[in-house]
């Protein structure tokens, strides 16, 4: 396979749309300290109050390992909090965000949806939602695919 075929080749495409896509995250959200995942978490966080970090996993597609340290960093920077599970299990951290979390959310909101019109602003206004239809029938598809 040449460089100019790997190119044209869909994973490779994905994979370089999904760096154009932390790239204008980034830049727009570059006074705020916070990355694209780091913000999905949140976002469920705030949706989910109490939830455990094993129940969060599948809301954000992230997995366990990765879940936990990025919990370290949000605890960390004061954005979320921990608490026992209120059910008495000793292995289960309750998650909530804190009021400095909330407030983060808020603050980022249009820095967030200018990163989100940006991303798709090269295409024709009329192509935007099939575009957006199309990734989600290749993501249903392959999280229910079997192995």
């Amino acid at each position: 396979m040449s460089i100019s075929e790997l190119h044209d080749k869909p994973g490779n495409l994905i994979r370089r749309v999904q760096q154009i896509a932390v790239a204008l995250f980034m830049r727009e959200c570059a006074g705020f300290d916070i990355t694209p995942v780091q913000y999905a978490v949140l976002i469920a966080m705030r949706e989910n109050p109490g939830l455990d970090a094993t129940r969060l996993c599948p809301l954000v597609s992230i997995d366990r390992s990765t879940m936990g340290n990025l919990l370290e960093r949000l605890e960390g920077k004061g954005l979320i909090r921990r608490s026992p599970d209120p059910r008495g299990d000793k292995r289960v951290k309750a998650l909530a965000l804190t009021e400095t979390g909330a407030d983060l959310l808020r603050a980022v909101a249009p820095a967030v949806e200018r990163a989100q019109e940006n991303m798709i602003a090269p295409l024709p206004v009329e192509a935007r939602q099939r575009f957006l239809d199309d990734l989600r029938v290749i993501i249903a598809a392959r999280e229910t695919a079997p192995d």
